[in-house]
């Protein structure tokens, strides 16, 4: 690394809280891109076979207020 961390987070202190924001936006915006370019046709090909799988009677869905429920005791809320 050509700067260490320290010296960029003293620069960035140093912008105006507009510019701040603009690469706060930046920097979040390439974190939240997905790391295979894959993945959205991934998980779009799992939700229609889970779907299917519904449909077909393959599987049984659980009510959304059970898995909350099933969620909360789980995590001992």
């Amino acid at each position: 690394m050509a700067r260490a961390v320290r010296d960029i987070a003293q620069d960035i202190r140093a912008l105006s809280a507009e510019d701040k924001l603009d690469l706060l936006r930046t920097l979040i915006a390439e974190l939240d891109t997905p790391a295979d370019p894959d993945v959205e046709r991934i998980w779009l090909e799992t939700a229609q076979r889970r779907y299917r799988e519904l449909v077909e009677g393959k599987v049984k869905g659980v009510p959304g207020p059970l898995v909350f429920e099933r969620l909360h005791t789980r995590l001992g809320g």
